[in-house]
């Protein structure tokens, strides 16, 4: 008998549905930043044990969209300067460490795949899809660093990320974000990695000062 009978290999959790559905309508605005998840109250409007709410609430807190307040519970982050510097940061010397690397031929297909798909989304206005193809552009520029931990490091900071970039649909258009992802595609395929560092850099500097003026009273 083997150590492992009777085992079962579930693709996900109840508790991981429940955050994923979380997660999505804290994107659409149905939860507010500094609302409250009061999970006894999900928990009876879905029928579900308040248990796995607290599971999928803290699933949430993993990914930097929900905290924990003393006598509050959960809820939902409210975005600060302070938060916007530091996510972006870790963001920007990832990936001006990934665009400094020579990106083999089939990292480079990658990257460009990414691209198209993204102006693809931006062609049909779908704000959601435009966000998860911006975050996939992305994902395949840290893969340039040939880490499977900074991959799933980056992969971690998306969940955070896709927060802001949706908070920051609101400020840009879809041609603006092809504009400036095409730029630092140029850079890429010319062979120039200065200038595709360069070109990152103004990205993420445009993204980081777009959001702090949405966040000044």
């Amino acid at each position: 008998m083997s150590a492992l009978d009777g085992l079962e290999v579930r693709r996900t959790t109840t508790a991981q549905q429940l955050a994923d559905g979380l997660s999505e309508r804290i994107m659409a605005g149905a939860f507010g930043p500094g609302d409250r998840l009061r999970e006894s109250a999900i928990a009876a409007e879905l029928g579900v044990a308040r248990n796995t709410i607290r599971e999928a609430v803290r699933i949430l807190e993993l990914t930097g969209l929900v905290r924990y307040e003393v006598n509050r519970g959960a809820v939902v982050i409210a975005p600060t300067p302070e938060n916007v510097e530091a996510l972006y940061t870790a963001r920007e010397r990832l990936e001006t460490a990934a665009l400094a690397r020579v990106p083999r031929p089939e990292q480079l297909e990658a990257i460009t795949q990414r691209f198209e798909e993204l102006r693809a989304a931006a062609e049909q206005g779908d704000t959601r899809e435009i966000v998860g193809r911006d975050l996939a552009f992305h994902q395949a520029i840290v893969a340039l660093l040939d880490s499977t931990r900074l991959d799933e490091f980056y992969a971690g900071l998306t969940k955070e990320l896709r927060f802001y970039l949706t908070v920051l649909s609101k400020s840009e258009t879809p041609e603006q974000v092809v504009a400036e992802h095409e730029a630092i595609l140029d850079a890429l395929r010319c062979g120039d990695r200065d200038r595709a560092v360069a070109e990152i850099r103004a990205h993420v500097d445009v993204s980081v000062e777009r959001l702090k003026a949405m966040l000044r009273p």
